[in-house]
């Protein structure tokens, strides 16, 4: 595995079910309060159907944020196009098998707690699915409730942000199910996804994923910078069902740049492109029972 970096990220390059990629780093500097999320909604469990609302069509909401609507996403298919199984290699996926023209929108690790973005997501409603590490988000649990209260999910990415890669199995096993099981107690149900850190993974991580309790390993097709957007596509475009990378992050990492506006630029970019942002979950079939 080759490894480089390159503006303090570090790239590598995974073999396996993702032949090549980008896989930008995904540790931010912490940073923010969750004070103002403490009065937080009942969380929506990760298997429930939530009963929030859709995304807002307001024009004056997206206009509070200097944006303009995005289309309206599709209903989900009756039929999941990732179906998971609870026993066997857990798969890989970097995009949802969909005609459908929506992208899902991924948020790592958790550093930045900024209040406004919370705000952001109530007014405009779009659906986010945000893989925590527990190493940035212990030093405020609360915070990332209310989002879940919105219907968006909890995932599984790690303990500590390393590369799985480089990690015995033992090692590897620590890192998910410790996570898993931290995430479980916090938020009230079992991640059904993991993110590898970096994008790193290897045949231990599928072991240890399976063994610990998730039963897929997500990847991302887009990631996204500060004003644009980095595409593994050669057109440097997006195409229906995408899986876009994103991280809770602030001014420290962002050049000055608050979390609500990188955001906001990441709604352009996907609204330039005349995509409707559709929820992760509602693609995919958990394990039956």
């Amino acid at each position: 595995m080759k490894e480089r970096r390159n503006r303090g990220r570090l790239y590598r390059s995974v073999t396996g079910a993702v032949a090549v990629g980008l896989a930008v780093g995904g540790c931010g500097a912490g940073g923010g309060s969750g004070d103002a999320a403490r009065a937080s909604r009942p969380a929506v469990p990760n298997g429930a159907v939530s009963t929030a609302p859709a995304m807002s069509d307001s024009a004056a909401t997206w206009r509070k944020w200097g944006l303009t609507p995005l289309p309206a996403a599709p209903r989900p298919p009756a039929e999941k196009p990732v179906r998971l199984s609870a026993t066997g290699t857990v798969p890989v996926f970097t995009r949802i098998p969909t005609t459908q023209k929506v992208v899902f929108i991924t948020v790592d690790d958790g550093q930045e707690k900024d209040p406004a973005f919370i705000r952001m997501l109530r007014d405009l409603r779009v659906p986010i699915t945000m893989f925590l590490m527990n190493d940035a988000v212990k030093s405020d649990y609360a915070y990332f409730r209310p989002l879940q209260a919105l219907g968006n999910h909890i995932q599984n990415h790690t303990l500590h942000h390393p590369v799985m890669s480089a990690l015995p199995l033992a090692r590897q096993k620590e890192e998910v199910c410790g996570d898993q099981k931290i995430l479980t107690k916090e938020y009230g149900t079992a991640p059904l996804l993991f993110r590898p850190p970096y994008g790193a993974y290897d045949t231990n991580t599928k072991i240890a994923v399976g063994e610990c309790g998730p039963r897929a390993i997500v990847w991302w097709r887009e990631s996204m910078q500060i004003r644009t957007m980095q595409y593994q596509s050669a057109d440097r475009k997006l195409h229906p069902g995408d899986i876009i990378l994103a991280h809770f992050r602030g001014p420290s990492e962002l050049k000055g740049t608050t979390m609500t506006h990188m955001f906001a630029n990441l709604l352009r970019r996907i609204h330039e492109q005349g995509f409707a942002v559709a929820r992760l979950e509602d693609y995919i079939q958990p394990p039956t029972r």
